[in-house]
């Protein structure tokens, strides 16, 4: 299966640069998974298309501003810094720009001296270990010193950092928000969890390894990123016991499909506890525990066009794209949603 298979003709003034002021006022492209059939719709009337007894799974990891600009100590040369992960408490893995003014022994400086680092290590990729040194809280010394590591294709400032979270994110470590679950407002939710529905929350953090792209012609020659995921007991009792009652499985972006998928054993039953994942799911692959999917539109050629079309189909997933690109949807991140379900029913009895 060739990476080109997956293309598709994006024009660039359809990449959102941001936010609307509603989260939930984005367009909401049905796809119905077997057919392919097409449906326009509203994000804020998704839930007319749940039922009692489904299973929303939600990934409430935290972005961290982990963008943060300095200069070389001994020069005063700029550089930024981008916290990737985190390897023991004041050490992260990084990524540095430029790497050529970053060697190990290297110490920069960010806001006046409130926050310094150390280069201690290269390591795979040419990505830097670093140590940082402070006075205080890491977390609150991030927060007033880093901005939102935004994706490449956005060039616009955010004016809010809120509206690169999620209204539900909970635990810090990621490098990019789980983007499907943006456009879930409080209201929206209440009233999902009012029709029945169960919301089990899982954890992603999510690696900036989402926005890598597929360089080998061959997909199976791709190797994927490892993201840490946890499963709390009571998100893996909600799911399994979903499926038993033979409800589905609704999982909110990508990042909590490869959870719930990494988390499952041979049998579809998601067991608690935390782990790394580097999970390729491809045209081929079989779903475990997801049965619908909510996700934003995706880079051509990328590892999630992949995933979309392991459950809907290529034909049927790039046939939608083509429907989008004709309707003028928004992409990306900031861009509006698809829906990939089994049935455009409504109003459920």
């Amino acid at each position: 299966m060739k990476t080109s298979d997956f293309y598709f003709d994006l024009p660039e003034e359809l990449i959102a640069q941001d936010p609307l002021l509603d989260r939930s006022a984005s367009r909401l492209l049905m796809v119905d998974k077997n057919t392919g059939a097409l449906k326009h719709e509203v994000f804020k009337n998704i839930k007319d298309y749940f039922k009692k007894g489904d299973c929303l799974v939600l990934n409430n990891t935290r972005v961290l501003p982990a963008r943060l600009l300095g200069h070389k100590e001994d020069t005063g040369a700029a550089i930024e810094v981008l916290l990737l992960k985190r390897r023991d408490k004041d050490v992260w893995e990084t990524l540095v720009k430029p790497g050529k003014k970053a060697r190990p022994g290297a110490r920069i400086v960010f806001g006046d001296g409130a926050l310094t680092a150390t280069v201690t290590d290269i390591v795979e990729e040419g990505n830097r270990l670093v140590k940082f040194d402070y006075e205080g809280i890491f977390e609150e010394v991030l927060d007033k010193l880093g901005e939102m590591p935004l994706p490449p294709y956005i060039t616009h400032k955010l004016q809010d950092k809120n509206r690169y979270q999620t209204v539900y994110a909970k635990y810090d470590g990621s490098a990019a928000a789980p983007t499907a679950g943006l456009h879930f407002t409080d209201e929206l939710l209440k009233e999902i969890e009012e029709l029945g529905v169960k919301i089990a929350y899982v954890t992603l953090h999510v690696g900036l390894g989402t926005f890598r792209p597929v360089k080998a012609d061959n997909i199976l020659e791709h190797h994927m990123h490892s993201e840490y995921y946890q499963v709390t007991k009571e998100a893996a009792d909600l799911i399994n016991e979903t499926k038993k009652a033979g409800g589905r499985v609704i999982c909110v972006g990508t990042t909590s499909c490869r959870t719930v998928e990494s988390a499952a054993d041979e049998n579809g039953l998601v067991q608690e506890g935390c782990d790394n994942t580097e999970i390729f799911i491809y045209p081929g692959y079989r779903f475990k525990v997801l049965d619908l999917l909510i996700t934003n539109f995706h880079l051509p050629e990328s590892t999630l066009v992949m995933l979309v079309s392991a459950l809907a189909g290529r034909e049927n997933v790039l046939n939608a794209y083509e429907e989008a690109v004709k309707e003028k949807y928004r992409f990306f991140s900031f861009g509006d949603a698809c829906f990939f379900t089994d049935d455009f029913t409504k109003n459920w009895e």
